[in-house]
């Protein structure tokens, strides 16, 4: 049953939601968190977690344990077809966690969620939000079943689509790219080792990843994608580079790069997909809405429990819109070199990069920038 009250209201338990439950009810606050599904996906989706965000999930407690359960990669190449163009290594990071790490995040989840259960909380599922209304102490929210919940404040982690979002009325800018993404898990015959591949081509450009178990993991921009890529649809992308043995999953989507206006709109905040999304070049969004969770969870800690006024809430839009801001900005820039279809374009492209390759803080500036370090 739904409480009639709480101090933290979360809507939407995926990785960030989790998170910011975890962080919060390990600090003493009082937190529900509710999920419009009755139970979590159990694919891979976002399957990389950078160097930044393993230290702010070290600070939740589950570091260690996930670094067990992926592959540790420590460089990233970019190529033209197979020539390799660039190399990202992340070898000399300033950090304890000098790699990328490849983890699928329904592992991610399993593990936040253990760590929000063994510090006393849950997700109450499915409970899809109808309604907010704030006033000056708190927010209502009422369920789509009719129940209601009094909160201090409401956190909206409900992805891109989010409902709280619609309800707070904020601006959600951007733009869709024209073509489709082909997201697939499978084996291959062949393992190319601990190493992230982009492969740049007239078609655009094509990722292939490893994952834990044997899998391998694709993200690939084509014109129109059917909706479940078949093994020959796969098969056919990947032909100049690996044979596929069979393919675990796979789904179409489409891509956008947008970002929210505000992060606040009084008692209301969001986080995660519900305030950035972007291209999956770099693969940087669950980690940017991880991170944007554990500076919320400090932020409501310090308020909830009197030791910060109600304003140095107002520091988590100033100080993660702007991350976002450039993560955004960032993945687009990846995204449109890497689609360039003129082939002269793509001569100059390729040779710039080739150029770049030899300058090292060139190599130390991607490799910070990727693994979100600066921020």
């Amino acid at each position: 049953m739904l409480p009639s009250e709480t101090s933290v209201l979360i809507v939407g338990a995926g990785p960030v939601g989790l998170t910011l439950a975890a962080s919060l009810t390990a600090q003493g606050v009082d937190v529900v968190l509710i999920d419009k599904l009755a139970e979590g996906l159990n694919t891979s989706r976002a399957a990389v977690v950078h160097a930044r965000t393993l230290e702010v999930l070290r600070e939740v407690g589950i570091a260690d344990e996930l670094v067990g359960r992926g592959i540790v990669v420590p460089r990233f190449t970019i190529r033209d077809h197979d020539k390799v163009l660039l190399t990202v290594d992340f070898g000399e990071l300033p950090t304890d966690y000098p790699f990328t790490l490849l983890v699928p995040q329904d592992v991610t989840e399993e593990l936040l969620l253990k760590r929000l259960e063994e510090v006393g909380g849950r997700v109450h599922r499915p409970l899809e939000l109808a309604d907010v209304k704030a006033d000056e102490t708190g927010v209502t929210a009422t369920m789509a079943t009719g129940e209601t919940i009094r909160a201090q404040y409401v956190v909206g982690a409900d992805g891109m689509h989010s409902a709280l979002r619609e309800h707070t009325g904020i601006g959600f800018t951007g733009d869709t790219y024209a073509q489709s993404f082909v997201l697939a898990d499978m084996h291959l015959d062949e393992d190319f080792g601990a190493e992230v591949r982009l492969h740049l081509s007239a078609e655009g450009v094509l990722v292939l990843a490893p994952l834990p178990g044997g899998r391998h993991r694709l993200v690939a921009t084509v014109e129109e994608a059917p909706h479940e890529p078949s093994l020959e649809y796969v098969q056919a992308l990947l032909r100049e580079y690996v044979t596929v043995k069979d393919v675990v999953w796979s789904s179409r989507f489409r891509v956008h790069h947008r970002l929210a206006d505000h992060y606040r709109a009084g008692r209301l905040f969001l986080a995660g997909d519900a305030a950035h999304v972007h291209s999956p070049a770099g693969g940087q969004g669950m980690n940017t809405g991880i991170q944007d969770a554990v500076n919320l969870a400090g932020k409501l800690v310090a308020v909830l429990k009197n030791s910060a006024p109600d304003s140095v809430l107002d520091e988590y839009e100033a100080e993660r819109r702007p991350v976002a801001e450039e993560v955004v900005a960032f993945t687009h820039r990846i995204t449109r070199i890497a689609t360039v279809g003129n082939s002269p374009l793509r001569g100059i492209r390729n040779a710039a990069l080739r150029t770049l390759d030899f300058i090292p803080a060139v190599h130390r500036k991607m490799a910070l920038t990727l693994s979100e370090l600066e921020n």
